[in-house]
């Protein structure tokens, strides 16, 4: 077997991580599949692709929320969260061989630090942009997309509107704004450790002490 791993919502400060791995038997078997990188196709073509994806192959998810991304991170960096992800999904399916998208400037050194915490032997190909070079990453990519985005919609019905979660979201930092306003600190669905909220936080405690001066 071969799979391909890929993650959703790395860079988001509000919601989860998901990692996927999609495992095959040759990259042959995905060419009825219109794979492209999750970011490239519609809402609606990547439901209709994740459901095939999910009918004929092997597939593994993990879902690391914002609190434990928090956690994570006060003992290691998001690079390497995010290379300890990619090994925990390769080791639920034992591949002989992973394509992974490398989270690190340098794909070598990515590919390394995956190895370092897999329980199993299995070679890794790390390349930036393997979404868009192998079908299977994509096929990966496509799988985290869907359960990220069916995350972020349940999230939406019990918070209200919280836009795509990213810190580039208008919606996303209204939200994130109001709602430290009423409550007077973050929704539990933030990252804290992510500067983006420590500096609203701060921009917020320096509005209130200028209001008694």
């Amino acid at each position: 077997m071969i799979c391909g791993v890929d993650e959703a919502g790395k860079g988001s400060v509000l919601g989860p991580m998901v990692v996927a791995a999609v495992g095959i038997s040759s990259e042959e078997v995905l060419s009825e599949c219109e794979l492209k990188d999750s970011k490239l196709l519609s809402p609606r073509v990547r439901e209709r692709i994740y459901a095939i994806i999910r009918k004929r192959f092997q597939v593994a998810t993990l879902r690391i929320d914002a609190h434990e991304i928090d956690e994570i991170r006060k003992g290691m960096t998001m690079n390497a969260c995010v290379a300890r992800a990619h090994a925990q999904v390769i080791d639920i399916l034992l591949p002989s061989v992973a394509y992974v998208d490398a989270c690190d400037v340098n794909a070598f050194r990515y590919a390394d630090m995956v190895k370092s915490h897999l329980a199993q032997r299995c070679e890794i190909i790390s390349e930036h942009h393997a979404d868009q070079t192998f079908k299977v990453v994509s096929a990966a990519s496509i799988v985290a997309k869907v359960t990220r985005d069916r995350a972020i919609k349940a999230l939406s019905k019990k918070y209200g509107e919280i836009g795509s979660g990213y810190p580039s979201d208008p919606v996303t930092i209204a939200f994130l704004s109001a709602y430290i306003d009423e409550h007077k600190q973050p929704p539990p669905i933030a990252r804290i450790s992510w500067k983006t909220i420590t500096a609203m936080l701060g921009k917020k405690q320096q509005s209130q002490l200028s209001d008694f001066f």
